[in-house]
């Protein structure tokens, strides 16, 4: 019984495409064990960010007061330096 060339590639296809089959569901084994460890490190990583919101508030809180102080501070200052320009102007013209 002798194998023509068409059964023979028939043949060598049907193999390769098992061969395929087999290796693609052990990398998609692979795959899904490396997803979960990425998944647990990640639960890690959220669990520990966390746990500093509430430093990150504190922080965004002493900002907001610092800026409203120096806006504060920088409104004085030009209400001050205003009344002197226009008190030196109201001299000048007078004089």
């Amino acid at each position: 019984m002798m194998l023509d060339f068409k059964e023979f590639l028939m043949i060598d296809l049907i193999i390769a495409l098992i061969v395929l089959v087999i290796i693609f569901i052990i990398l998609g084994i692979k795959l899904i064990k490396t997803l979960s460890r990425v998944e647990k490190t990640l639960d890690v990583v959220d669990d520990k960010l966390s746990k500093t919101d509430g430093m990150f508030s504190v922080f965004d809180k002493t900002g907001s007061f610092v800026d409203e102080i120096s806006d504060k501070v920088i409104m004085l200052i030009t209400n001050l330096i205003g009344k002197f320009i226009n008190k030196k102007k109201g001299n000048d013209l007078d004089e």
